[in-house]
């Protein structure tokens, strides 16, 4: 096998190169990460930090699932206080 980045033959198993230290693992990023995020917000951010450098199309999928999440929880949040604020008005 090849490494990626400097085209040195490296060994078939080798995650790293030991030539020029790049990794040789394949980011494919994935709807998985993003749903993660979605549901645990918190884990997306997380994984979002620690792998922007190393799996960044991973880490952009968690990291939008966050932010989905968090987008819908305010939305819903607006959405419940402009309701209970039209339903208190128009008891009165």
């Amino acid at each position: 096998m090849y490494c990626k980045n400097c085209a040195q033959e490296i060994d078939d198993k080798a995650v790293v190169c030991p030539h020029c230290g790049v990794s040789q693992t394949v980011d494919s990023g994935g709807f998985g990460w993003g749903l993660l995020g979605c549901c645990i917000p918190l884990v997306g951010l997380i994984l979002f930090l620690i792998w922007k450098d190393t799996k960044p199309k991973s880490a952009k999928s968690a990291g939008i699932g966050a932010l989905v999440s968090v987008g819908l929880g305010i939305v819903f949040y607006v959405l419940m206080f402009a309701l209970g604020l039209g339903a208190s008005l128009s008891g009165m």
